[in-house]
């Protein structure tokens, strides 16, 4: 395992090679969670998968397999990463996962909390004193790029591609505790260790309702994730 002056070097070496692309993914990809929690139309969601297929492709390929390639077992990652784009990229055709702000109250407030916290990992990045080139940026860096997936898929629940959750876990909960943060400092992954922890929870809730759920019943599956039908009353009991 590198030691932390040569893991950070790599990082800002990163930065500094690809700081307008990281302009570019941050600008898209907060313009799309506005548009995804403001809009209900089907084009939101698409347009998101998209955004989230390139941006995982471009960490594999570009931090892991090209200027990243001297990480620890940099050669894993880029397949994890790879797999997790194609995941995205073959759900925008299928269309099985809806992203959208749950109606429970409670889970609505977390989602648009936790949002704006993942969106706020370069803002943490500069807090902690890191240069420009060392922050890290949803969309490039994988890590709260992982955490902005995490948020999304768990207002899916509970009709999400269990594989690609679970893989997003498998980056979001140990790595953070184990080393990330205590090894080199990367104190700013807090956001992704704590999205992990709840998305982790909220699929533990609904492992059991997405195999008794049909994918023809739609009211059935709002109930469920705490959302409810836009029309008719008395559709279901809340959820909380």
């Amino acid at each position: 395992m590198l030691p932390a002056n040569e893991w950070w070097a790599i990082l800002g070496a990163y930065g500094a090679a690809v700081w307008p692309a990281q302009a570019a993914f941050f600008s898209a990809g907060l313009g799309l969670s506005v548009f995804l929690f403001r809009s209900r139309k089907p084009i939101s969601n698409l347009l998101m998968k998209l955004y989230l297929a390139f941006s995982f492709g471009w960490i594999s390929l570009v931090f892991f397999l090209t200027i990243g390639k001297g990480l620890a077992g940099s050669s894993f990652f880029a397949a994890l990463f790879m797999v997790i784009a194609i995941l995205f990229a073959v759900d925008s055709f299928r269309q099985r996962m809806d992203f959208r702000l749950p109606e429970v109250a409670w889970q609505k407030s977390l989602t648009l909390w936790l949002m704006l916290i993942v969106w706020c990992y370069p803002l943490l990045s500069i807090a902690l004193g890191r240069s420009l080139e060392k922050m890290l940026v949803p969309g490039t860096f994988p890590c709260p790029t992982t955490a902005l997936a995490l948020v999304l898929l768990a207002t899916s629940l509970p009709r999400v591609n269990r594989i690609l959750y679970v893989l997003l876990l498998f980056w979001a909960i140990p790595f953070a505790p184990l080393i990330q943060i205590p090894r080199y400092g990367v104190y700013e992954d807090t956001i992704m260790f704590t999205v992990g922890i709840y998305s982790l929870v909220m699929l533990v809730r609904n492992w059991k309702v997405s195999s008794l759920l049909p994918v023809s019943d739609p009211s059935a599956r709002a109930t469920a994730s705490g959302r409810y039908p836009e029309s008719g009353k008395g559709s279901g009991i809340r959820h909380s």
